[in-house]
């Protein structure tokens, strides 16, 4: 019901280009710099437009999309693990090293980013099943499915689908989409996507 199908390897540019405000041209240039440092690649989706994505105190995400006339955005983050997982590397040869594996960090930021968005528990959460991981050449993930806090940092949306990814040694992506209805138009606008950030194989 929530997962998307696998399309494209690679970054391709929207094929419109339009003047866009300095700040959102910023927010770009950080994005594509952000996920070639995660090796993610990123397909722009059709029909969606981009929008300044919120980076403050109570959310931090670093590019977003958004349907035109159908209530509904996507917000993106991503993170690179590559210097934490070589960090953690070497804290294995400290004795009583607390240092956390970087590869259960999607379960930290999921469960994190779900509270900022709920308030509390008020989501239901779920692990993605290995051919869905797979699609996005993932190797481990949890989707939450949020009851939104009415907040005008999230646009006073009702519904939000969060979906967070880790690949191994290697980063981090999670991806929110909102709706203020739960009903198959948001789970057709989710497939729109196809996949449009997705882990290098």
């Amino acid at each position: 019901m929530l997962f998307i199908c696998p399309v494209i390897a690679q970054v391709k540019q929207p094929s419109v280009i339009h003047k866009k405000p300095t700040e959102l041209m910023g927010q770009i240039r950080e994005f594509y710099h952000l996920i070639a440092q995660a090796n993610v690649s990123f397909t722009y989706p059709k029909g969606f437009v981009e929008i300044i994505a919120p980076n403050d105190e109570d959310f931090s995400f670093d590019y977003a999309l958004e349907l035109p006339g159908k209530d509904f955005e996507i917000w993106f983050q991503v993170k690179s693990e590559k210097e934490n997982w070589i960090s953690y590397q070497h804290a294995q040869a400290i004795p009583n090293s607390q240092l956390a594996n970087p590869d259960s960090a999607y379960t930290a930021i999921g469960a994190a980013t779900a509270t900022a968005f709920t308030g509390d528990k008020n989501y239901f959460v779920r692990t993605i099943p290995p051919d869905i991981l797979a699609s996005y050449n993932a190797d481990a993930g949890k989707s939450y499915l949020l009851t939104l806090l009415d907040l005008p940092q999230t646009k006073h949306y009702k519904y939000a689908l969060l979906i967070a990814l880790q690949k191994y040694h290697t980063g981090t992506i999670l991806m929110v989409y909102f709706t203020n209805e739960k009903n198959p138009e948001f789970f057709k606008n989710i497939n729109r996507t196809e996949n449009s950030v997705k882990f290098k194989p």
